[in-house]
């Protein structure tokens, strides 16, 4: 009982929180047989609306059997007829017939109710069931004996249906009587009105008229022929005037519905009582039959009470003697479940936009069981869903609503089954099934398949190259998800995008429009953005980095000794000197990075190859052996400066070396030794050209011999020295040295007094010396300008560990 209460309240509530739901319907007629498109009424006017708001508001009809008797012209608001309809066929025998069905308008959701009574027009003349009826009546019957008539059928109603029997040609033997009984029963009989006398006439005929007061009038004839018998004087009685049944609409073919029961006094053959149904009009297919003997009725084939509630049966006895009774019999079907509940669609949107709200109306159904009682009455459930519900709307309509946003992303479809259940026991059951789509709209962004980008492209590259690509994908679809790329702005500088880099907005390939140069720039970031074509369109923007890889496209540059002077500077070397005497030090840098900025030092050419060797990696001059009087005075040497690129670059520095015996002049001017070796060099060449001749003989056996003597020393000098070399150039490869960064300016000035020839590192020459005297570096991101002042030997030696410190040196 609760549960009952509840849901009265429930379907209370729904009902009551429908708008504009008018309680009293409209009401209209109209006579059957009836053209259609023939006018019914005017509902938008009996409704209070105008005609516009129909098509607005998508208004239809809707019927719980799904028939579409009538069409609404929703440009003008008329009822018109959509068929012809048959009364008779509608409501068969029914006093009244009206067709109800509803108005329905969406947004908001309303609801009118609307009837129609189909009138009756006289369309169906009165049909007997019998063209010929045969009486034997005895020829002593008393005037005024009553002979029952199974009576003709109208199918039509009121004045229409029928209203009179004749007789025709009249006769003086019988007249006929029509009435109803108290029950509602109409009867027809024919009444005797004087003795019959079988020697007289024993046989007579007449017809039978019914008539109805139609419009106009129709009627329908049955021949009367009677037969006078000798006496028989009592006819049949039935025990009850109306039997009733009740049977299940399951009832198995051959099932006993009610056996009849009729009597007759009479003796012999006058006394036999035969049973038949009464031939009616479309009682040939009845799905009864009668044992003419026992008086059984039994079930030729299964009932529906969908089909028929109730049945009637007209059942006669006759004796031997011709007489005969009529009674009847009513057959009801008693329901059973079995018909499942009809759900029927009014509407249904799909597809739906991923941001449909909550609330949304996605389909519109009805309900119904043509099951009576608890058989009839449906609950709906749909199954178990996060998204979706069902909402009770009016009477027995569902509202299939969203309860939740969508996202495509995630299901880009729904399969919502709604059962529709009766509550029969069994319970029947009925699942319908809406397929929902979601449809897209563009609340994703690109996404790259990297967080940043690294790209590399070697400097000097050539224009329009092609260095990487960038990837994004969208997880909408369509133009949604149809991504571009282009260069974006920098958010914290708003800076136009590099223009030497260009991206395909296709495909995502970038390009590096122009070459780029390592030593002006080592790596430039861009902003890419990913934009897809929605609207309005989504983007989002990844980093590129590109890093320039650098070439071997820059020479060595020697630093010192200088190459740009007039006068090229000498190194004086003490004749004292022993092997491994730092003569001094050639420094060069490279623009380039990496190994091609590793610089090797390499002796080209020198006046006496045998006296000097240069340090692979630091480029140190010292000697190889001592000094002996027999090396000329002035040194030429020339050193190559190699870097590690692929192919090497290289430069050449020249050098100019004095061998002295003794230093006494601390700040020897480069003018004057160069003079006094000029000098030298003449008084040498004088007094070997006076002397040649006289010398020949012993110069060339002494120049001979000590020619060997040199070369064999010499030699293994070389192979001990090459073989440290080699060891020395080879660690020092490992350790990448051997190079400066920076140019630096000094000055170099030898000590007085000093016995064993070594160098000093003083203070610069011009402490006030101009920048533009020092090389600088380029400004890029990794470089700084180089120091204007002096380089000291602590300096040197820090940036370059092949070199020998000032401790050393002093």
């Amino acid at each position: 009982p609760d549960m009952a209460i509840a849901r009265q309240v429930l379907c209370l509530s729904a009902f009551l929180s429908l708008p504009h739901i008018r309680s009293e319907p409209l009401r209209y007629s109209v006579a059957e047989e009836g053209e259609s498109g023939s006018v019914v009424g005017n509902v938008a006017e009996d409704a209070g609306l105008a005609p516009a708001q129909l098509s607005a508001r998508r208004a239809r009809l809707a019927s719980e059997d799904g028939r579409q008797h009538f069409r609404l012209e929703r440009g003008t608001g008329r009822l018109v007829l959509a068929e012809r309809l048959d009364r008779e066929e509608l409501c068969g025998q029914a006093a009244t017939c009206t067709l109800p069905f509803e108005l329905v308008l969406a947004n908001p959701l309303q609801f009118f109710r609307v009837e129609v009574a189909v009138e009756d027009i006289n369309d169906h003349a009165p049909v007997f069931p019998e063209e010929q009826v045969t009486f034997k009546i005895p020829e002593r019957s008393d005037p005024g004996s009553r002979f029952p008539l199974v009576g003709a059928r109208d199918l039509d109603i009121g004045s229409n249906s029928i209203q009179a029997y004749s007789i025709s040609p009249e006769n003086e033997y019988f007249s006929v009587s029509f009435g109803i009984h108290s029950e509602d029963e109409k009867y027809v009989e024919l009444v005797l009105q004087k003795p019959l006398d079988r020697e007289e006439q024993a046989e007579m005929g007449f017809n039978l008229i019914a008539m109805d007061e139609g419009s106009p009038p129709r009627s329908g004839t049955t021949e009367i022929r009677i037969v006078v018998l000798d006496v028989n004087d009592n006819a049949p009685v039935f025990t009850q005037k109306v039997y009733v049944a009740k049977v299940f609409e399951n009832a198995q073919e051959g099932s006993v519905v009610l056996r009849v029961v009729a009597t007759d006094l009479d003796a012999g053959s006058n006394g036999d009582i035969s049973y038949q149904f009464s031939q009616g009009m479309g009682q040939s297919d009845l799905a009864f039959v009668i044992d003419p003997v026992s008086g059984e009725i039994k079930l030729t084939k299964p009932l529906d009470f969908e089909d028929a509630e109730n049945h009637e049966l007209t059942v006669q006895a006759r004796d031997g003697g011709g007489l005969s009774a009529i009674c009847k019999v009513l057959v009801e079907v008693v329901d059973v479940n079995d018909n499942a509940p009809e759900l029927v669609v009014s509407s249904f949107s799909s597809p739906l936009p991923e941001n449909t709200l909550p609330g949304t109306v996605v389909a519109l159904f009805t309900v119904r069981d043509r099951d009576s009682g608890a058989n009839g009455k449906i609950s709906c459930a749909l199954e178990d869903q996060m998204f979706f519900s069902l909402r009770p709307a009016y009477k027995n309509y569902y509202e299939l609503v969203t309860v939740s946003t969508l996202d495509r992303e995630e299901t880009a479809q729904y399969i919502l089954s709604v059962t529709a259940a009766d509550a029969g026991s069994p319970s029947l059951t009925t699942t319908q099934t809406f397929t929902v789509d979601i449809s897209d709209v563009n609340d994703n962004a690109p996404v790259f398949n990297q967080t940043s980008y690294t790209m590399y492209v070697h400097e000097n590259n050539v224009p329009t190259v092609l260095v990487g690509a960038v990837s994004a994908a969208d997880a909408d679809v369509g133009p949604n998800a149809k991504v571009t790329y282009s260069l974006a702005l920098a958010n914290a500088t708003k800076e136009p995008p590099c223009s030497c880099i260009s991206v395909n907005s296709e495909n995502g390939d970038v390009f590096v429009l122009r070459p780029l140069d390592y030593e002006q720039v080592k790596q430039i970031e861009v902003l890419v953005s990913a934009s897809d074509a929605g609207s309005p369109p989504l983007s989002t923007n990844v980093t590129i980095r590109l890093v320039m890889v650098d070439e071997n496209d820059n020479a060595p540059l020697v630093l010192y000794p200088s190459q740009d002077s007039s006068l090229p500077s000498s190194e004086l070397v003490p004749m004292s000197a022993e092997a491994g005497y730092l003569v001094t030090k050639v420094v060069a840098i490279d623009a380039d990075s990496g190994q091609n900025s590793w610089l090797s030092y390499h002796l080209l050419r020198a006046t006496d190859p045998g006296l000097f060797v240069v340090g692979a990696q630091s480029g140190e001059v010292r000697l190889r052996r001592p000094v002996t009087e027999k090396d000329t005075v002035k040194q030429k040497l020339v050193v190559l400066v190699r870097d590690n690129g692929q192919p090497p670059l290289s430069a050449t520095v020249s050098l100019s070396v004095l061998l002295l015996h003794d230093f006494s002049d601390v700040r020897l001017p480069h003018s004057s030794l160069a003079m006094e070796d000029e000098g030298d060099s003449l008084t040498t060449y004088l007094i070997i050209s006076l002397v040649f001749v006289s010398v020949l003989f012993l110069a060339s056996i002494a120049a001979f011999v000590a020619r060997k003597v040199c070369m064999r020393r010499e030699m293994k000098g070389r192979h001990m020295l090459y073989g440290a070399g080699n060891l020395q150039s080879g660690l020092a490869d490992a350790a990448a040295a051997g190079t400066l960064p920076h140019p630096y300016c000094y000055e170099i000035s030898l000590t007085t007094g000093s016995g064993n020839s070594e160098f000093k590192f003083l203070k610069p020459i011009l402490p006030s010396l101009p920048p533009e005297h020092c090389a600088t570096g380029r400004g890029t991101d990794d470089e700084q300008d180089f120091p204007h002042g002096p380089i000291t030997m602590q300096d040197v030696a820090i940036d370059n560990p092949g070199m020998l410190s000032a401790e050393q040196f002093n």
